[in-house]
């Protein structure tokens, strides 16, 4: 919602560049798409191994 009262604003103040903005938004979105998704699988193999080397205590403290 915040984003679209910016969004607004500026439409009112300079309404070429939130023309060229709301054109760029989707592909600049659809550019960063590959980081976003090599950001969380790096997050999710650091986390395995993580809770790889974290079992033995888990195991050990819960006996």
């Amino acid at each position: 919602m915040l984003t679209f009262l910016v969004w607004l604003i500026l439409f009112i103040i300079c309404w070429p560049l939130a023309i060229i903005a709301l054109i760029l938004y989707p592909i600049v979105w659809l550019l960063l798409l590959p980081f976003r998704l090599l950001g969380f699988a790096i997050d999710l193999s650091l986390d395995l191994v993580r809770n790889i080397f974290m079992f033995p205590f888990r195991a050990t403290s819960r006996a």
